[in-house]
């Protein structure tokens, strides 16, 4: 019996000619017979470099079930060149922060299936929340541009392309357990890490090739380095899948659903982090505190009992509904239509001081959200009085509804020339607010969601620090013609990518300054308003962006294993929701819209591929126009924008995997990446004493600029470099991988940077068949096994010296059981 739960599921991926290439079930079936002529398999241990105009790397299962169990596929992505991501945890369900070629993850666009996973809202990725590694087939990692079918508003940088496993012909079930801890100097108590998954494959369950898989998965363990937090995650998963006749004709319909449950940990400011030995970064907190009781005719205040970065929550509710289908209308004229719906229901943040009073504007009193301050005008902790400053919290409520859907139609001209059009649809509504409640007695929250019980004023209305309401709608019509020419030796490609975004604002309540700052106080006031003559009005506007796209390029092949390759891509990345709410300060007749970030992006190189060797050398270039840079301030629950105008970047990438021999692998990859700040950045009009004592900011002509004009973007290594190593010995096999990240610049003066640093795991596995175990084994994996202390993600900042970064995780170990029958 062919077990794919266990034993090659990549090879199903492989088998179907160009399942390697894109996203969507159309730009998979448009790749097909053009691009590939035969059904081999020409990965080189899980590796493959497919031969399109564009720098890809793909892992398949092989790689990918040598990690370990239940980690994050962006962790996993991490083995291609041209990517650096930054874990939060051993585990990989606390999140973490990566750039694939210096560009960060919201302006790189990740799909399952061909279904955007970003934040419809600010495009920002949560890679705690990926599918189980279990379920996937194979990750395509485009490192440059995207799709031409790609539903992305802000793309510029790469798309990873995660593709579910198709059902087994055959019944199956797997299972997999494991139990982990921190092996790390200076941890001082017990921090362990449980996880078990299931899955089943029904086999054909009609005689007419109806199949279908299921899985659920529960991860929990607690967080590495402090007293306080523990880690939740349920996961559900499943595919149907029915063949139509012969010729490869399908429909499926898959669904996922993931709850987590995590506080924030281990961010710290970078002069903290630089300095650390092994044994500081495991720390106390607070915990277990009493928050300040009520007492009547007495002033209560908020200690701070609760106030930790550490005790803020990070909970989330996601799932979705893709669906795909293949069907051959007549012979050369394919259609494709993937349907899909998505829910999030998710909030970050945490304690905050709760005034009972009111608040006195023109003669006049007040409950609400008014200059950072909550006033409710009643009662909260029961006291008796009104004179109380209670503790509670604050979380950013973030609930979305997304409905989208990809068709393509492809057609023949002839056998080596064929097009496509293809439209895109992909609406979201996205409804953010700041509901709030009481704290426990510990401090901890009642509930990790407030929006279901939300503290209401004495007015009669919830209160939120923020309230609104955004729907973002894209539709995209585009083409694509691909040809051969000169026997098969070139392939053109020429596509145009016509993408036309909405963006419906509603903003609930008075925005006070251009940096997005607001006071809510349940509607509309005339009071308020002529007190506040600055303030703007809640409101509703409009935007729209639209671009036409070119997205060509070329292979050449000068024999049957060497080929050359180039491609042209034009990007854009429409501003994300707080940008846009920003401009709402402004009046609507001074046009306030944000322009949005376009890109030109070249991309070239050189592939050899036989049976047992993948490699690819890649050079790129990359001109930005109205580059807008972020970085979130974890204490001020806040993302920090700046725009650096114009910004070059460019690199080289490049990746070879051997197998000399049937048990050994060999896998080398490496890049260096530059970028330049075009000029320097206007910084109002005076400098302050600190910036110019630092050399890092000047005035001229009236005006104070910082120095950035010709430094580097913060927070992307200039060089990264790793490998892996794996033999298989008979029933044993063990592997290696290491990877160096170089330095990278805490800012955009390019005045302080963090060091680079180089982890090593290792992973071991014994198998169980000759016990008469079905397709078992046992698997050790050890994270970091050095032991090395780093820095480890930060989003980069303007000008600060010493941003919060992230501890990077200490050694960890984990032992798995993995069984399929």
């Amino acid at each position: 019996m062919r077990n794919k739960l266990l034993l090659g599921v990549a090879s199903a991926a492989l088998m179907i000619p160009g399942a390697a290439f894109a996203q969507s079930t159309g730009s998979i079936e448009f790749g097909e017979e053009i691009v590939v002529t035969g059904e081999q398999d020409t990965s080189v241990g899980g590796v493959e470099i497919p031969d399109t105009p564009k720098a890809k790397t793909v892992l398949t299962q092989e790689v990918i079930q040598r990690q370990r169990p239940g980690q994050t596929v962006n962790d996993i992505v991490n083995l291609s060149p041209g990517v650096s991501f930054q874990n939060n945890d051993p585990w990989g369900s606390s999140g973490g922060s990566f750039t694939i070629r210096g560009f960060d993850s919201s302006r790189i666009s990740q799909t399952v299936d061909g279904i955007p996973l970003n934040d419809s809202g600010n495009y920002a990725l949560y890679t705690n929340q990926q599918m189980d590694p279990e379920t996937i087939e194979m990750v395509n990692v485009n490192l440059g541009s995207t799709d031409v079918d790609s539903p992305t508003a802000s793309a510029v940088g790469g798309t990873i392309n995660i593709r579910t496993r198709v059902p087994s012909d055959d019944f199956g079930i797997m299972s997999s357990f494991s139990y982990g801890n921190i092996v790390a100097k200076g941890s001082s108590w017990e921090r362990p890490y449980f996880r078990a998954f299931g899955m089943v494959d029904t086999g054909d369950l009609t005689g007419m090739g109806t199949k279908a898989w299921f899985s659920a998965s529960y991860t929990t363990y607690e967080n590495p380095f402090n007293n306080y937090g523990e880690v939740e995650k349920k996961q559900f998963n499943g595919r149907i899948y029915q063949e139509i006749g012969a010729n490869g004709d399908f429909v499926s319909v898959s669904g996922h659903y993931n709850e987590n449950r995590n506080n924030f940990f281990g961010s710290q400011s970078y002069n903290a982090v630089k300095d650390y030995d092994r044994e500081d970064r495991f720390y106390e907190i607070d915990y277990p505190c009493t928050v300040d009781l009520p007492t009547a005719g007495v002033a209560d205040v908020d200690n701070n009992c609760g106030a930790e970065f550490d005790r803020r929550f990070n909970p989330s509710n996601t799932g979705n509904i893709r669906g795909s289908s293949r069907f051959t209308l007549s012979d050369g004229l394919i259609l494709t239509v993937d349907p899909s719906f998505q829910y999030v229901k998710a909030n970050g943040g945490g304690d905050e001081e709760l005034l009972e009073g009111f608040r006195t504007i023109g003669g006049q009193q007040y409950t609400g959200f008014i200059s950072g301050r909550y006033y409710y005008g009643r009662d909260l902790n029961g006291d008796g009085d009104m004179l109380d400053e209670v503790t509670g919290h604050d979380p950013s409520q973030t609930q979305t509804r997304r409905y989208g859907v990809i068709a393509n139609l492809a057609y023949d001209l002839t056998p080596a020339h064929r097009v496509r059009l293809s439209y895109t649809f992909d609406r979201a509504y996205h409804r953010q607010t700041g509901q709030t409640s009481v704290a426990l007695p510990n401090g901890d929250i009642a509930d990790v969601f407030p929006v279901n019980d939300p503290l209401v004023t004495s007015d009669g209305f919830v209160l939120n620090k923020r309230d609104r309401k955004s729907f973002a709608t894209l539709h995209q019509v585009s083409g694509e013609y691909r040809g051969r020419f000169f026997e098969d030796s070139l392939t053109l490609v020429l596509g145009l990518r016509a993408p036309f975004f909405t963006r419906d604002l509603d903003q609930r309540c008075y925005t006070t300054s251009a940096s997005g700052y607001l006071d809510c106080i349940g509607g509309r006031d005339a009071n308020y308003e002529a007190n506040n003559p600055n303030a703007a009005i809640p409101q509703e506007r409009t935007y729209k962006y639209d671009k036409l796209l070119p997205n060509v390029g070329f292979t050449y092949r000068f024999t049957p294993e060497m080929s050359v390759f180039a491609s042209f891509t034009q990007g854009i990345s429409v501003p994300g929701t707080d940008p846009l709410y920003n401009s709402l300060y402004f009046p609507a007749a001074n046009d306030p819209r944000p322009a949005p970030e376009l890109t030109d992006s070249f991309d070239a190189g050189f592939r050899y591929q036989s049976g047992n060797v993948q490699a690819q050398l890649a050079g790129w270039y990359t001109q930005y126009r109205d580059r807008l840079a972020t970085a979130y301030d974890p204490l001020l629950d806040e993302v920090i924008y700046r725009n650096l105008d114009k910004v070059k970047k460019y690199g080289v990438d490049a990746s070879v995997a051997i197998r000399p021999i049937p048990e050994l692998l060999l896998y080398v990859f490496g890049s260096y990446l530059g970028s330049e700040i075009g000029e320097d950045i206007q910084a109002g009009t005076s400098c302050s004493s600190g910036d110019t004592a630092r050399g890092i900011c000047y005035v001229s002509g009236g005006f104070a600029y910082y120095t950035t004009g010709g430094k580097e973007e913060s927070g992307s290594p200039n060089f990264t470099v790793g490998s892996r190593v794996q033999a298989d010995l008979g029933d044993f096999s063990i592997g290696g991988q290491v990877k160096y990240t170089g330095k990278r610049w805490l800012n955009d003066v390019n005045d302080v940077r963090a060091d680079g640093y180089t982890l090593v795991d290792i992973d071991l596995r014994y198998s169980l068949a000759s016990l008469g175990l079905g397709e078992s084994y046992l698997q050790l994996n050890v994270t970091n096994i050095f032991d090395t202390v780093y820095t480890g993600g930060f989003g980069g900042s303007f000008t600060d010296d010493s941003p919060y970064v992230q501890i990077g995780p200490p050694r960890a170990a984990s032992i798995s059981l993995i069984t399929g029958f």
